[in-house]
């Protein structure tokens, strides 16, 4: 097991806690919450002996194996699932000598290490690692592609699955759904409920919490307590405790009072001079009980719209993708003033492309965007995170939205977002990632927009945050529409939910835990047809088969569409020619024509006839060529 006895860790001259002392049992999966630089991750530092304790003994097994998730992923030129694999270290440590003894012909050797790399099931080693990724978004054929190929969120991901690649005793986690969509999440969840080993996890995700974790190690005032059951019990038991705290509080101030007024009397009078003075030390030794400080640091709404037109924004017979290729087709959406829409489905299928579309910062391919006059648009993405001036406050990034207002104003609104003091005046660039999307929370808000568009907003925000943001957003008046993979606030604030499904946008009958089943039925079905690869690649072969011939003959069609358009040209020049030319030749036949005086016209009439039998006669033998050449062409 893990042992804190009397454990005291500090960085520099701050206390993050002390007199910690406390058992974490084997097969324990623990939750480690508190405020944002409380300590949380500096205590996971200290189990992975990267910081020591200053006083007091930590105890970890000697023999066991920790894994965490990587920060940092250099762009290497190796494959994804080779990278994963080399979480397992003693996998990759036995292929290494497997191949050195193969190389000196060690027959004893090679036996000694083919028999443990059966013990650690190394010969199912890369389907483990295909399994996570699939599990984690990867399609099959990203398997193989680079590391130096994905973006950051994308690697982050390829870090989360070489540790849970890792067959470790102690797994800790840092908040790992960061980088995750919905889907992701639920399979993670599963992932880590069978989980052998003891998990220590660092989240601000309630649900993802109480489906995982059995305890509650919770960093506040500098100490660790310990709480049975997941975060929701925690939750509870925490409430009861402050409020006996806030009692005792209360009773232990009475006290202070009244001993604090025998000191004030006695303190000058010499017969009480040693009373007094007990009186003194009695109160510097008692225990000081902090208040219950149970109201969030943030406190903030949403600033009502100056307008709500109706319909808000419209999209008719909406196409939209990259390049040649759609991710949305036949998209057909009226958002109206105080709709609440969560977008669904799984990875890739283009819930982001959506939000895009609807923020005006994708262009369509075809169909129609119409915005209502007086369109008050608030985007949030992870992307504005970057617009961000690094060298700039807080409070200067809200004075260059309003000039108006007066500093004290501005001043008071950031409060609410816990830019308080020195905090409003220092330069965002040093920021965390939970600050930064604090700060842009308060500008997207500060804009009065009367319709949201939330793409992740919660990610790197606490949990006092996400409640903060939760309860503002049940209050706001404009329409939203939301994407997150925390279903705490999915649930608390939306109405209604779109899937995001094949290309198409349909309504989803049912709640989270109805999608949690569809995702499941759909990997079932990816399951099935990977058992079955026989008939997973004849239904493939029919459908390439049916490509093919769609696209032979869309190629068809094309060769034959210009000759078939220069045919009825054709033909109704020729029929204009034979019909000038039958009039001409009745006219020649005039005996009258040839008398006196009609000689000019004669020559110009035998030009006329001469120049049509030459035009007729290159006509037909070009419409005889294009017959042929049609003639020539596949049957449709």
């Amino acid at each position: 097991m893990i042992q804190f006895r009397n454990v005291r860790l500090a960085r520099g001259i701050k206390v993050l806690f002390e007199g910690a002392a406390l058992q974490i049992h084997p097969g324990w999966k623990v939750g480690l919450t508190g405020a944002n630089g409380s300590g949380k991750s500096s205590l996971f530092a200290l189990l992975r002996g990267e910081l020591h304790q200053d006083l007091g003994d930590l105890e970890i097994p000697p023999g066991w194996t920790i894994a965490h998730v990587a920060q940092e992923t250099p762009g290497l030129a190796t494959p994804a699932i080779d990278y994963v694999l080399d979480g397992d270290t003693e996998l990759r440590r036995i292929e290494a000598e497997l191949a050195e003894a193969e190389a000196a012909h060690d027959g004893h050797r090679i036996g000694l290490l083919h028999g443990r790399l059966q013990e650690i099931e190394g010969y199912g080693a890369r389907a483990r690692a295909a399994a996570l990724l699939d599990g984690l978004g990867f399609g099959a054929s990203e398997m193989e592609r680079p590391v130096s190929d994905f973006s950051g969120g994308w690697r982050m991901r390829l870090n989360l699955a070489q540790a849970l690649m890792c067959r470790s005793d102690l797994l800790l986690l840092d908040e790992p759904t960061n980088h995750l969509d919905l889907d992701a999440v639920i399979w993670l969840e599963q992932w880590l409920r069978d989980y052998r080993g003891t998990l220590m996890l660092i989240s601000h995700d309630r649900d993802f919490l109480d489906a995982v974790v059995g305890q509650i190690l919770h960093l506040e005032g500098q100490r660790l307590t310990l709480y049975a059951g997941g975060y929701s019990d925690f939750e509870r038991q925490r409430a009861e405790r402050l409020a006996q705290q806030q009692a005792l509080f209360e009773k232990q101030q009475r006290g202070r009072a009244h001993l604090q007024k025998y000191v004030d009397r006695f303190r000058a009078k010499a017969t009480k001079a040693r009373q007094a003075q007990s009186r003194i030390k009695a109160l510097e030794r008692m225990e000081l009980i902090a208040a219950a400080h149970v109201d969030t640091p943030f406190t903030f709404t949403f600033r009502e719209p100056a307008a709500a037109p109706d319909p808000l924004l419209q999209l008719e017979g909406a196409r939209v993708g990259y390049g040649e290729r759609a991710i949305l087709d036949q998209v057909t959406l009226t958002l109206r003033p105080g709709e609440r829409i969560g977008l669904l489905g799984r990875n890739g299928a283009g819930k982001s492309t959506l939000i895009k579309l609807l923020a005006g910062t994708l262009a369509l391919a075809s169909g129609e965007r119409r915005e209502g006059k007086g369109l008050a648009l608030g985007y949030f993405a992870q992307h504005q995170l970057e617009s961000l001036r690094p060298d700039e406050s807080p409070l200067q990034h809200l004075m260059r939205l309003d000039t108006g207002t007066r500093e004290q104003d501005l001043r008071d609104y950031l409060g609410g977002f816990d830019f308080r003091g020195d905090m409003a005046m220092a330069a965002c660039g040093a920021f965390s990632g939970g600050e930064k999307s604090r700060l842009a929370l308060a500008l997207l808000i500060w804009h009065k927009p009367n319709l949201l568009l939330l793409d992740e907003p919660t990610n790197h925000l606490d949990l006092e945050m996400r409640h903060a943001l939760t309860l503002a957003l049940q209050d706001y008046v404009g329409g939203m529409v939301i994407v997150s993979h925390d279903r705490a606030l999915l649930r608390a604030t939306c109405d209604r939910f779109l899937l995001v499904d094949g290309g198409r946008l349909t309504p989803f009958d049912g709640d989270l835990d109805d999608y949690k089943d569809w995702l499941a039925q759909r990997r079932a079905e990816a399951a099935l047809a990977a058992q079955c690869p026989d008939r997973a690649a004849d239904k493939a072969a029919r459908k390439a088969e049916r490509e093919q011939s769609a696209a032979d003959r869309q190629a068809r069609l094309a060769a034959r569409r210009p000759l078939v358009k220069e045919l009825e040209q054709i033909d109704k020049r020729l029929a204009a020619w034979h019909q000038e030319k039958s009039d001409l030749d009745d006219r020649l036949g005039d005996p009258g024509l040839y008398a006196s005086g009609h000689a000019e016209e004669l020559q110009t009439l035998l030009r006329r006839q001469g120049e049509l039998a030459g035009r007729i006669d290159e006509a037909e033998l070009r419409w005889l060529e294009i017959h042929e050449a049609l003639e020539a062409l596949p049957a449709e």
